[in-house]
């Protein structure tokens, strides 16, 4: 009796990976065995980076708030000091915004706290 395997299935799950690598450079994009490595290694650069990015974006909100904070004459670590002390509640981001787009309500911010 002659073996049954289930050529459809195998077919439609490499196809639908060999799809997902397009655009990948040479064997990359069309020997299943180096597709299938490469795709799973970028599930997890993607995972892992989706983690990164949080913390790329923090430190470039402290650096603008930091650079807009010396042109006012006070460090980043005394402005986040002074905030909270003062118990102005508001998030690195918004501030950052608010030093790039709107200098004047950053100057604002600055001297209620000083």
């Amino acid at each position: 009796m002659p073996r049954s395997v289930n050529h459809v299935a195998s077919r439609a799950k490499r196809k639908r990976i060999l799809k997902l690598t397009r655009g990948y450079f040479g064997a990359r994009k069309n020997v299943w065995t180096v597709a299938k490595n490469t795709w799973e290694k970028g599930l997890t650069y993607a995972y892992r980076d989706r983690r990164n990015k949080k913390r790329n974006f923090r430190s470039l909100w402290i650096q603008r708030i930091n650079a807009a904070a010396r042109q006012e004459g006070m460090s980043y670590s005394v402005l986040m000091g002074n905030l909270a002390k003062a118990g102005i509640e508001i998030n690195r981001k918004v501030l950052a915004d608010l030093a790039m787009n709107n200098p004047e309500a950053f100057k604002a911010i600055v001297e209620k706290v000083k």
